[in-house]
C-alpha cells in the first residue's frame, strides 16, 4: 500500500524513527541539513525526543503528529527534528537537563524548541491534542511559540542564552573541594550510606520509595554487600524483600521471563510494559549476588528465565542483544501480555483453577478489567493453605505457564526494537559473566565469550580508533559515548575473571586509556559524556548521577580503581580516589542517586582481595572460588605466573592449584581451597 506521506526519516534505521517516517510532518533526523535549513529560514527548531518502546510517544504520535493540520502547523513555522533518545542520548541528557529547568519535571515525548543555533528556549514533555491534564494543547503550544519568536525574539534569545549557561553551571551540581581522604573513607561511612538508603526503603513491598517504583538495583548491591561485611540482617532483609516482592510482582514476567522497566504502583503488580535490555541485565547482575549470598533456588531460577527470555526474544542470530520490546501491541499497553479468566479456563482445563488462585485471576480482572498474573502468596504458605503437594502444585504451575507461553506466542507481538546499542549489550556481557560466576552454567560463559566477540568485531570503527554507539543490518553509526566505553571495559574485566585469558584486561586497559586521552575534563578528574571534536552539541555535559543504569563516570571510577590493581597503574587509582572524593557529600547524602559510587566508596573503605590462582588443573578451583560471594575483589587465574601483571609475577607453577590472597598491601600464605580462601577474606575484612 502507497503511504500518503513521506518524509526525511525514510532513510534511518532507527525503528523509532522509522515510526514516524510517514507523518505528514516533514520530520528531518538530526544533522546539518536540518540545522543549516533552521539558520538559512531563520526557524525555530522544534527538537522531538523518544524512543521505539514509549508508550505515551505512540499516543502523542496518533493525536498531533498523524494529524493533517497539526502538520501544517508545525511544517510551516519549524524546522522539525526526530531523534531516538537510544541513539543519541548525548542530545537528551542536553535538552532533558533543559526542560526540567524549566518546567521542573522529565520524560518522554520530550518536546524541546531551540534557536535556529540550537540553543533551548522552551519545551515540555507530553501535549494533548485539547486542553487538559492542567497541559495547554500542542497546537496551542506551537501557535504561542511561534508567535513568540517572530514578536519577542530577543527575550527568546535572551531565555536560551540563560538556560545555555544554567545547562553549563549544573554540570559541576554534586562536586566540591575534596574532603580530607582519612574522613570520608573511614568506617562508619559505610553505615551512614546504608542508614539514608533506609530512609525511603518500602518495609513493606520492598524497593525504596512510592510509585512509580523501578528496581533500583545499585541500592540492593549496596545493601547486599554492607550485610556481608557488617552482618546486619536489617540491610540483607531489604534487599531480598525487594528482590522477592519484584519476582512475585506483575513487574516480573511470569510466563515468559524478563522484567519490565518499573511498576506504577507501590506493590509492583501493575509495570509499564516495555522491556529494556539495560533493566534485565541489571537485574540478572544482582540476582547472581543475591543467589551468591543467599543460595535462594528461587534466584537462581529467575537468573534462568531471564536470560532465557533474553536469548528468545532479544538476541541477534550473532550473538548481538536488541535494545528493547514495545509496551504496546495492536496499540494498547500491555495487551501482549494480560489475560481474562476465560482464555485461561479453555488453556488449561481443570488445572485452571487452582493456576488462577494462584496467580491472582479472577472474572473481573486485577488491572483494568484484565489480569496481570502475580503471587500473592509464597508458594510453600499457598500449598500449605490448600494441602497440595509442594511438587504437585510446581508441576500445576510449570505446565501452565509453559501453555499460557506457547498461546501468547499466537498474538500481536509488542514491536522489537531492533538496534543494537554498544553499552546495554556491554552490560548484559557483565550480567552473563556474573550468572556464570554464581551458578556455574556453562552457557553463561559462552554466551558472554560470543556477545564480546560480536561487540569487538562489528562495533569498532573500522578507520579511526574507538567504537561506535549502535549497528544495525551490518552498519555501525554515530560515534560511542563514555557509558559505552565504560561499561565495555567493566563487561571485559568481568570477562577476564570468568575465562582467565589475559587478552581482556590488555583490551580494557587500551580503551581505558583512550577514554583518558578523548573524554577527560582536565579541570577535574571527570570525564565528559561525549568525545573530543564532536562539533553537533551546544555544550559538553558531564554525567555523574546514577539512574536507570549507572553513571559512565562512576563506572569508570570503578575501572580506573581495579586496572590500578591489575596493572600497577598507581595514577590510575588516584584519580578514582580523586573522584569519590570529589563527590564524597553528594554519594554519602543521596545514596539513592549515587548508587554505583557508594558500592565503590564501600569497597575503598572495606579493601579489596586481589586474588591470583596458578597451577594445573584449574578448572574446579576456580569454578568454585567464582561461587563464593567475593563482592569487593580482583581475580586472575593462569596455569603458570606472568611477570606482566603484578598478581601473577613470581607465582610459580605447580601440579595442585594454589590460592595467593593481598590485602591492604600485605600478601598472605598461600591456600589451596576456596573455604580457606574464604576464611583468609572473613579475618582481614574491615567492618
Amino acid at each position: 500500500m502507497t503511504k500518503q506521506h513521506t518524509n526525511q526519516l525514510v532513510n534511518e534505521t532507527s525503528p523509532y524513527l522509522l515510526q514516524h517516517a510517514h507523518n505528514p510532518v516533514n520530520w528531518f533526523p538530526w544533522g546539518n541539513e536540518a540545522l543549516e535549513k533552521a539558520k538559512e529560514e531563520n526557524k525555530p527548531i522544534l527538537v522531538s525526543i523518544g524512543y521505539a518502546a514509549c508508550h505515551w510517544c505512540h499516543v502523542m504520535e496518533r493525536e498531533s503528529f498523524e494529524d493533517e493540520t497539526t502538520a501544517k502547523l508545525m511544517n510551516e513555522n519549524f524546522i522539525n527534528i526526530k531523534i531516538d533518545r537510544e541513539e543519541r542520548p548525548d542530545l537528551d541528557h542536553i535538552y532533558m537537563d533543559a526542560v526540567q529547568a524549566m518546567t521542573g519535571s522529565g520524560g518522554w515525548p520530550l518536546n524541546v524548541f531551540l534557536t535556529p543555533e540550537g540553543k533551548p528556549f522552551y519545551g515540555g514533555t507530553y501535549f494533548p491534542p485539547q486542553k487538559a491534564y492542567n497541559r495547554p494543547s500542542w497546537q496551542e503550544t506551537l501557535y504561542g511559540v511561534a508567535q513568540a519568536f517572530r514578536e519577542r525574539r530577543h527575550e527568546i534569545n535572551a531565555q536560551a542564552e540563560n538556560l545555555t549557561e544554567h545547562l553549563l553551571k549544573s554540570n559541576t551540581f554534586g562536586q566540591q573541594q575534596p574532603s580530607g581522604v582519612d574522613e570520608i573513607f573511614a568506617a562508619d561511612k559505610s553505615k551512614e550510606v546504608f542508614q539514608n538508603i533506609m530512609k525511603s526503603a518500602d518495609r513493606q513491598w520492598g524497593g525504596f520509595g512510592k510509585a512509580p517504583k523501578f528496581p533500583q538495583t545499585f541500592s540492593i548491591q549496596y545493601l547486599l554487600r554492607y550485610s556481608h561485611l557488617s552482618k546486619n540482617e536489617d540491610a540483607l532483609s531489604q534487599a531480598l524483600l525487594s528482590l522477592d516482592k519484584m519476582i512475585e510482582g506483575g513487574i516480573y514476567d511470569q510466563v515468559g521471563g524478563g522484567f519490565a522497566r518499573y511498576s506504577t504502583d507501590t506493590e509492583w503488580l501493575a509495570p509499564h510494559f516495555e522491556k529494556m535490555l539495560y533493566d534485565n541485565a541489571l537485574l540478572v547482575s544482582v540476582l547472581s549476588e543475591a543467589y551468591q549470598l543467599s543460595r535462594k533456588d528461587e534466584y537462581k531460577v529467575v537468573i534462568e528465565e531471564t536470560i532465557g527470555f533474553l536469548k528468545r526474544e532479544l538476541l541477534h542470530q550473532s550473538a548481538g542483544f536488541y535494545a528493547a520490546l514495545d509496551a504496546d501491541s495492536e496499540g494498547v499497553e500491555g495487551k501482549f501480555y494480560v489475560w481474562n479468566l476465560i482464555e485461561i479456563q479453555e488453556i488449561l482445563g481443570h488445572d485452571a483453577m487452582i493456576f488462577c488462585e494462584f496467580y491472582d485471576v479472577t472474572s473481573t480482572g486485577n488491572w483494568e478489567h484484565t489480569n496481570i498474573l502475580w503471587v500473592r502468596k509464597p508458594l510453600e504458605k499457598f500449598a500449605a493453605e490448600k494441602n497440595i503437594e509442594l511438587a504437585t502444585l510446581k508441576a500445576i504451575l510449570e505446565n501452565g505457564r509453559a501453555k499460557l507461553l506457547e498461546a501468547r506466542g499466537k498474538r500481536v507481538r509488542p514491536l522489537l526494537d531492533d538496534k543494537i546499542i554498544l553499552g546495554w549489550n556491554a552490560l548484559m556481557n557483565t550480567a552473563c559473566s556474573k550468572a556464570f560466576g554464581a551458578t556455574g552454567n556453562e552457557i553463561y560463559r559462552q554466551l558472554a565469550s560470543d556477545n564480546m566477540q560480536f561487540i569487538l568485531s562489528n562495533f569498532a570503527d573500522k578507520i579511526s580508533p574507538g567504537f561506535h554507539h549502535t549497528w544495525k543490518n551490518g552498519i555501525a553509526k554515530f560515534p560511542a559515548f563514555l557509558d559505552d566505553y565504560a561499561f565495555l571495559i567493566q563487561a571485559l574485566l568481568h570477562l577476564q575473571e570468568i575465562t582467565g585469558e589475559t587478552k581482556w584486561i590488555i583490551i580494557a586497559k587500551e580503551i581505558t586509556e583512550f577514554v583518558i586521552e578523548n573524554f577527560s575534563d582536565e579541570e577535574t578528574p571527570f570525564f565528559f559524556y561525549t568525545p573530543a571534536g564532536q562539533q553537533d552539541v551546544i555544550i559538553r555535559k558531564k554525567e555523574v548521577y546514577d539512574g536507570a543504569v549507572p553513571s559512565g563516570n562512576s563506572v569508570m571510577a570503578y575501572n580506573l580503581y581495579h586496572l590500578s590493581i591489575l596493572c600497577d597503574k598507581r595514577e590510575w587509582g588516584k584519580r578514582s580516589l580523586d573522584m569519590i572524593l570529589s563527590l564524597n557529600t553528594a554519594i554519602i547524602r543521596y545514596p539513592t542517586s549515587f548508587g554505583n559510587w557508594a558500592c565503590l566508596l564501600q569497597e575503598i573503605i572495606a579493601g579489596t582481595s586481589e586474588i591470583a590462582v596458578v597451577g594445573k588443573n584449574l578448572y574446579n578451583l576456580h569454578t568454585e572460588i567464582l561461587q563464593q560471594y567475593i563482592p569487593h575483589r580482583v581475580l586472575m587465574t593462569a596455569e603458570k605466573g606472568d611477570n606482566s601483571f603484578p598478581l601473577l609475577a613470581g607465582k610459580m607453577t605447580a601440579d595442585k592449584p594454589t590460592i595467593y590472597l593481598c590485602r591492604s598491601y600485605t600478601c598472605l600464605n598461600p591456600v589451596f581451597s576456596a573455604k580457606e580462601l574464604i576464611s583468609l577474606i572473613d579475618k582481614g575484612q574491615k567492618q
